[in-house]
C-alpha cells in the first residue's frame, strides 16, 4: 500500500484531504508545521507529499521551500504544492529545484483543492503509463547558440516567446497556441512539454482537422468493445494514452462543436467516459491547443465554443509569422541547408543574391514554406544555391496608387477610421489579412473594429472613391 505525507496547518482541509487520500487506498501521515513534517518524513518515507507551501513556522513560503529540498532529498516520487497564492514563480522554483535534483514530478494544487484534480493525479501516481517518453530527464534550460530546443531564432519577437515558455512551462496551466499555418506552432507544444514536470510521461500530438468527425469522440476518449458497429475491442483514446503527460490538440477549431462541450467538462472535472461505458475515469493530462485562426473570429463564426475559449485561453501563445522575423530567415535557411548536406553528404552553398532573395520574400507559409523551398532548390542547384534555384518572387510595391478616400472636413476621427477600414478592405476584396497589414494594425485589432461596426449597423457599400451610396445621394441634393 502506498504512503501519503500532508503537510498542511488547516486541520479541517487536512481532514478532508485524508479522506479523499484513503479513499484512493493511501495510508496517510499528518503533519501541521515544518518540524512536524521532517519527524513523519524520519518515521517512513511517503510515496506522495502534499505540502502547503504557507506554514505557521514558515516565512513567506521560504522555508516551504527549505521543506521541499528536504523532501526531495528523502527521495518522495510525487510531489504536490498547494497554495492560496500561487504564482507562476513558486511553481517554477519547486520544478527547477526538482529537476536539478532528480525528484519526480511536482504538481501545483490551489486552495481550496480540486477533489478530481488531486484524484486524478493520485491515479497517475498509482498506475504510472507504460510507455514513457525517450525524453525522461532533458535539461530544465534549452537554450544553446541561436536555439531554444528545438526551435530556431534570435530576433526580439522569438526572444519574447522564449520567456513566455520558460514563465508557463512548469505550471499546469492550459496553453493556448495561435499563429498562422507554419508558424511552429507544435514545436512550440513539444518545447513546453520538455519543460514540464509531465516530461518523463508521453507527450501525444493530434490534428483535429485530419480526424474524421464520426471517429474524434473514440479516438480522443476510447470506446469500450461492442459500443458501436465495428467496436471489436476495447479501445484507448489519446487522453488515456497520454495520462501524466501532455496532449497536444493541434487545429481545435476543426472538432466538432458538440465535442467540444465533452472536451470542456474533461478539462473542467479531469474525469472522462469512454464511448459506450458509463464509469467515469480519472485523468491527470495536460492540455495545450492551437489554431490557425483568430479565436475571437471562430467564436463568432460559429468555429469555437465561447465558453472553450475561455477555458483553453488560460495562457494565451500568439506565434510571430516569419515576415516579422527577418534577422532569422537567414539562419533557418542555412540551419535547414546544414541539414541537407549532412543527409546527402554534399557542401552546397547559398550564393549572396540567394539569401537576399529569401529576406525580401513574404512568406506567407512560413516557416515550412522556407524549409520546403530550400529543399526544392538544395535539389535543383549544383554546388552553389543562387536566385535562379528558387520559384520566388520578391515581394514588390504596387506602382500604381490605389483609390483615394474622400474626407470632409469636420468628419469625427471615428468615422473617419471607420471609412478608410471599410474602403481598404473592400480593395483587398474581403482579405482581412491583406488589409490590415496595409493599414498597419493586428488582425485581432482589425477584426474587433468590423465587429463593432457590425454591430452598430449593416455595412454600407464603399464605392472605389471610398464615399457611400447614402453620402452620394445626401451629396446630389444639396
Amino acid at each position: 500500500m502506498m504512503h501519503a505525507l500532508l503537510v498542511d496547518d488547516d486541520k479541517a482541509t487536512a481532514n478532508v484531504l485524508a479522506e479523499v487520500l484513503a479513499g484512493k487506498g493511501f495510508t496517510t501521515a499528518m503533519a501541521h508545521s515544518l518540524q512536524q513534517a521532517q519527524e513523519r518524513m524520519a518515521e517512513q518515507r511517503p510515496d506522495v507529499v502534499l505540502l502547503n507551501i504557507q506554514l505557521p513556522d514558515g516565512n513567506d513560503g521560504t522555508d516551504g521551500m527549505h521543506l521541499l529540498r528536504h523532501i526531495i532529498e528523502n527521495g518522495a516520487s510525487e510531489i504536490i504544492i498547494t497554495t492560496s497564492h500561487p504564482s507562476v514563480e513558486t511553481l517554477a522554483r519547486g520544478s527547477h529545484m526538482g529537476s536539478q535534483m532528480g525528484a519526480g514530478a511536482i504538481d501545483c494544487l490551489m486552495n481550496p483543492v480540486d477533489i478530481n484534480h488531486l484524484k486524478a493525479i493520485l491515479s497517475r501516481v498509482q498506475h504510472p503509463p507504460a510507455t514513457k517518453n525517450t525524453l525522461d530527464a532533458p535539461p530544465i534550460h534549452l537554450r544553446h547558440g541561436n536555439y531554444f530546443g528545438r526551435l530556431l531564432g534570435t530576433s526580439t519577437v522569438m526572444q519574447k516567446v522564449y520567456v513566455q515558455i520558460e514563465r508557463v512551462a512548469p505550471t499546469s496551466a492550459t496553453v493556448f497556441i495561435t499563429g498562422e499555418s507554419g508558424t511552429g506552432k507544435e514545436l512550440v507544444a513539444h518545447t513546453l512539454h520538455v519543460l514540464s514536470n509531465q516530461r518523463a510521461h508521453p507527450f501525444i500530438a493530434v490534428n483535429c482537422g485530419a480526424i474524421s468527425p464520426q471517429l474524434i469522440e473514440s479516438e480522443l476518449f476510447g470506446h469500450e468493445k461492442g459500443s458501436f458497429t465495428g467496436a471489436v475491442r476495447e479501445h484507448k483514446g489519446y487522453f488515456e494514452r497520454a495520462n501524466g503527460g501532455t496532449l497536444f490538440l493541434d487545429e481545435i477549431t476543426e472538432m466538432p462543436p458538440e465535442l467540444q462541450v465533452k472536451l470542456l467538462r474533461v478539462l473542467e472535472s479531469h474525469t472522462f467516459m469512454r464511448v459506450g461505458s458509463g464509469r467515469e475515469m480519472d485523468i491527470d493530462v495536460r492540455v495545450i491547443a492551437a489554431t490557425n485562426r483568430i479565436p475571437e473570429e471562430a467564436v463568432a463564426d460559429g468555429k469555437l465554443r465561447e465558453d472553450l475559449l475561455y477555458r483553453l485561453q488560460v495562457f494565451p501563445l500568439p506565434l510571430p509569422p516569419l515576415r516579422q522575423r527577418e534577422q532569422d530567415v537567414a539562419l533557418l535557411a542555412n540551419a535547414y541547408l546544414d541539414e541537407l548536406n549532412r543527409a546527402g553528404c554534399s557542401a552546397k552553398a547559398f550564393a549572396a543574391d540567394a539569401l537576399v532573395l529569401l529576406q525580401n520574400y513574404h512568406w506567407p507559409g512560413n516557416v515550412r514554406e522556407l524549409r520546403n523551398a530550400i529543399h526544392r532548390a538544395y535539389i535543383l542547384a549544383d554546388d552553389q544555391i543562387d536566385a535562379k534555384s528558387f520559384a520566388l518572387q520578391p515581394e514588390k510595391s504596387d506602382q500604381t496608387p490605389g483609390p483615394f478616400l474622400q474626407v470632409r472636413v469636420g468628419s469625427t476621427v471615428a468615422e473617419m477610421e471607420r471609412r478608410l477600414i471599410l474602403a481598404t478592405l473592400e480593395q483587398c476584396q474581403g482579405a482581412k489579412e491583406k488589409a490590415a497589414d496595409m493599414l498597419g494594425v493586428s488582425l485581432k485589432t482589425l477584426y474587433n473594429r468590423l465587429r463593432e461596426y457590425d454591430s452598430e449597423s449593416d455595412f454600407m457599400p464603399v464605392n472605389a472613391s471610398g464615399c457611400t451610396a447614402e453620402e452620394r445621394d445626401r451629396a446630389s441634393n444639396n
